[in-house]
């Protein structure tokens, strides 16, 4: 059984949720609270210093914008193949199309009406690596009506969604991914990866239909998963640690970054914390929305990224 303080975050989780039930229909079936993730298309235009030219600024908030509509477009695709699941799940049968709220033929012509402002963006703003918007659809589309059944190569699916985003803010728009960044973020997207299939095994002690509705649990144990977190946390604080600290960043950004290693530290624990005593973990955007300690800990992270940056010193 979860721990007392479970229900306390579940209780901020719905307070959270509260205000999208008041939103239209057709607005919450695109999920805009999940648009927190795009925010990844971000971090190259800012580690590359690139924020004081309009062009790639402008190519970047296109690329975002693009991500918007193709994650939502994602998302409805998602309800309507699990609509008939859904219905059976505790807090997914809320959802518009499994309440019924919103038919299929309507949600299919939402769907198709991200996809073309998606596509118009991406081919008169942002013009270049189609592919990395063509493969975050592709993975998507294999993930929802096959793979996210395949164990640990679902996880790998759920980073791939992020490492894309990173992907589009940076070869897309022209700016060269650093390695560091490329590894980091591989580690990081893995860790929330197995942090969502952790969330999900946790609610099995309390949602009657959890398990029925995620078959891949079936192949998970909580001892497997937190090994696999442990990895990747271990591996995503080594790395952002080395890159703080390596003779390129050093040249590029000063040799003051390490100073922001304690958000990354604190944030990462956060995370745990929420995972294992407040039954969170299972989706970062409601986590970084119902948490005020993530909330500071990003925040701050960013001022100080973007104080070190701007001196470079």
């Amino acid at each position: 059984m979860l721990p007392l303080s479970t229900n306390k975050y579940a209780q901020g989780a719905a307070e959270h949720a509260a205000p999208q039930h008041r939103l239209p229909a057709w607005l919450r079936l695109l999920r805009p609270h999940q648009w927190l993730k795009n925010g990844f298309v971000l971090i190259g235009l800012l580690f590359a210093h690139a924020w004081d030219q309009p062009n790639l600024v402008l190519k970047a908030i296109a690329a975002t914008t693009a991500f918007c509509l193709l994650s939502s477009a994602v998302y409805v695709f998602n309800d309507l193949i699990d609509r008939e699941q859904d219905r059976l799940h505790p807090q997914k049968r809320y959802r518009p199309l499994a309440s019924g709220t919103i038919g299929a033929p309507a949600a299919l012509a939402l769907l198709v009406v991200c996809l073309i402002f998606a596509c118009d963006i991406v081919v008169r703003v942002v013009g270049h690596a189609y592919w990395v918007f063509l493969a975050y659809l592709c993975v998507n589309v294999a993930y929802t009506l096959k793979l996210k059944h395949v164990v640990i190569l679902d996880a790998f699916l759920i980073a791939a969604g992020f490492m894309l985003r990173l992907f589009a803010g940076t070869v897309a728009i022209g700016i060269p991914p650093s390695q560091w960044l490329i590894i980091c973020g591989l580690m990081l997207t893995l860790f929330l990866g197995f942090a969502k299939r952790r969330a999900e095994l946790n609610a099995m002690y309390t949602d009657a239909g959890a398990h029925m509705h995620r078959r891949v649990l079936e192949h998970y144990s909580p001892a497997l998963l937190d090994q696999f977190i442990t990895i990747t946390v271990a591996c995503t604080v080594l790395s952002y640690s080395l890159y703080t600290v390596s003779d390129n960043t050093i040249a590029l950004h000063g040799r003051h970054l390490w100073i922001t290693m304690p958000f990354v530290l604190y944030g990462m624990f956060r995370y745990l914390y929420l995972l294992h005593r407040r039954g969170g973990g299972g989706d970062a955007a409601e986590a970084f929305f119902t948490d005020r300690h993530l909330q500071v800990t990003v925040l701050g992270w960013l001022t100080c990224i973007v104080a070190l940056l701007e001196g470079a010193v």
